[in-house]
């Protein structure tokens, strides 16, 4: 699952945007920046390092702690959010015959941001994973044994939770790092996925958030890959988080990609904006706000090239200022005042 390989403080923002030649030149007006639509969202963060900052209080938040947090993040503006995992570490987040549960203050978390979600007009994309072990991603996709306790999760996710409004699709949490083109597995894994949803939730929609985005051959034959892959959003890692990608190189993958999505004609184009960085080493140490300079500069960089942008992530990364169910690092209250004064995020009163 790479995600979340992580970070490099570039002070470049807006002057290194200007480098790219799919965006205005320095000087020119400035083109509309599309808002933050949506947030990756999560019960507990997969690796404890790295959630430093808010496990602890996302363990301990009651029904109505979680209610009131989906409700701010409806007060944001935004429409999506995306469910990380529902399982993890070989234990569930909702209650199941299939494996154990984890011990949280909230019974049922799974049912009590899907009855929250209802009220504030979120969609939530739920995933069907991680069932196994989500360090070895390739493992999930092709083991025959994981592949049915995925599916019959699916089964039970849909038999639960799915007469609620706001299930609004599904997530498949198996990212594939793209080396020039998809792995045939991996196309497999969400053409499975995606026949199972369409058979239990008619209609719902379904997304992938792949990584390697920089090393996307955007040619006919990756384009052929698009036409095959069963799956509506393809909302691509811009990898500034993890250290792999500078932000002003980002437009010019976004572009290509842009121009491959339109020519496969089925997958919409969505970023994944990474709004973090590390305290310390990547992937062994907590994750951290990003600037707001840098955020804004990322979503400046994508803006033009993609129908939605969604972050990862709201829950530890992003708080309201007035909000007494904090989680997450205090720099993520300056980084919700910068996203709000310069209308990435776009207030609403619910």
């Amino acid at each position: 699952m790479k995600r979340r390989n992580f970070i490099q403080t570039l002070g470049t923002g807006t002057a290194g945007i200007c480098l790219s030649a799919a965006l205005p030149a320095c000087g020119e007006k400035k083109k509309e920046v599309k808002a933050i639509e949506g947030s990756w969202f999560e019960f507990q963060h997969h690796s404890a390092a790295e959630g430093k900052y808010w496990n602890k209080t996302l363990e301990n938040f009651t029904a109505q702690q979680w209610d009131r947090k989906v409700k701010e993040i409806a007060e944001t503006g935004m429409k999506y959010l995306v469910l990380l995992n529902v399982a993890i570490y070989g234990k569930s987040f909702y209650p199941t015959e299939l494996l154990p549960v984890h011990s949280l203050a909230c019974e049922d978390p799974l049912e009590t941001v899907l009855a929250a979600a209802d009220k504030y007009g979120i969609r939530f994309f739920i995933s069907n994973g991680f069932f196994g072990d989500w360090t070895d991603p390739v493992s999930l996709m092709k083991d025959p044994e994981i592949n049915r306790l995925r599916l019959n999760a699916m089964n039970e996710i849909a038999g639960k939770y799915a007469h609620h409004e706001s299930f609004y699709g599904w997530y498949y949490p198996n990212e594939t790092g793209i080396e020039g083109y998809y792995e045939d597995f991996f196309i497999n894994y969400v053409n499975v996925s995606s026949a199972e949803a369409e058979k239990l939730t008619p209609g719902r929609k379904t997304l992938i958030a792949p990584y390697g985005t920089r090393n996307v051959k955007a040619d006919d034959h990756y384009t052929g890959q698009l036409e095959r892959l069963n799956v509506d959003f393809v909302a691509y890692q811009d990898e500034i988080g993890v250290e792999k990608t500078r932000v002003e190189e980002s437009a010019a993958f976004y572009e290509n990609l842009h121009k491959a999505h339109n020519k496969a004609g089925r997958s919409a184009l969505w970023a994944d904006v990474e709004v973090f960085r590390f305290e310390g080493k990547v992937y062994q140490s907590a994750l951290l706000p990003a600037p707001p300079e840098r955020v804004m500069s990322q979503l400046e960089a994508v803006s033009p090239f993609v129908e939605k942008i969604l972050i990862y992530q709201y829950p530890g990364l992003i708080n309201k200022p007035d909000t007494d169910i904090i989680a997450g690092h205090p720099d993520s209250i300056q980084l919700y005042r910068e996203l709000v004064r310069n209308n990435y995020l776009r207030e609403k009163k619910i």
